[in-house]
């Protein structure tokens, strides 16, 4: 299926990285799907030849989060963090953190989900512990991976509409 909505992505003033990604499904949907591990399982996993190993939700403002990825290559990569709010559907607040710490440190998101006619727009913000972990995150090719699973997602979504998914 060739999805007709594309990732932005885009630096904003000395620390933050803005994604911004529209979905042909309600709120609910891309919030349930951002925060339920039956749904996180089928889609947050990067590009082709990674798969998510471990996906632990405790969905509570101070409750934690855990995700772990491993490559074909045997490659392995975790990380984790802690909700600060949760407005269902429409915001999530977390921290977040990867074990291999190759960000500079404890990196905040801001996830805000606006919807109109049905159609969703995930407006994700982050920010980093310093200009330096921004822009080595825009250089270390991560708005692949990010594509494809919102590629995936909207598969998802589709399959769910059409009653299969």
């Amino acid at each position: 299926m060739k999805n007709k909505h594309t990732l932005d992505i885009a630096a904003q003033g000395e620390r933050e990285l803005v994604m911004t990604r529209t979905f042909d499904a309600p709120r609910d949907l891309v919030f349930d799907a951002m925060t339920k591990p039956e749904l996180l399982r089928r889609w947050l996993f990067g590009p082709t030849g990674w798969t998510m190993t471990v996906c632990e939700v405790d969905l509570r403002v101070g409750g934690k989060y855990r995700y772990e990825w491993r490559k074909d290559d045997g490659t392995e990569m975790g990380m984790g963090g802690v909700y600060r709010e949760i407005v269902r559907p429409s915001r999530i607040v977390t921290t977040e953190l990867f074990d291999q710490d190759w960000t500079g440190g404890e990196a905040s998101s801001i996830a805000v989900l606006e919807e109109k006619s049905g159609t969703t727009t995930l407006t994700t913000t982050m920010l980093y512990a310093s200009r330096e972990s921004r822009d080595a995150v825009l250089k270390s090719g991560m708005e692949r991976g990010v594509a494809a699973g919102y590629d995936r997602l909207d598969d998802i979504f589709a399959s769910i509409a059409q009653g299969v998914g």
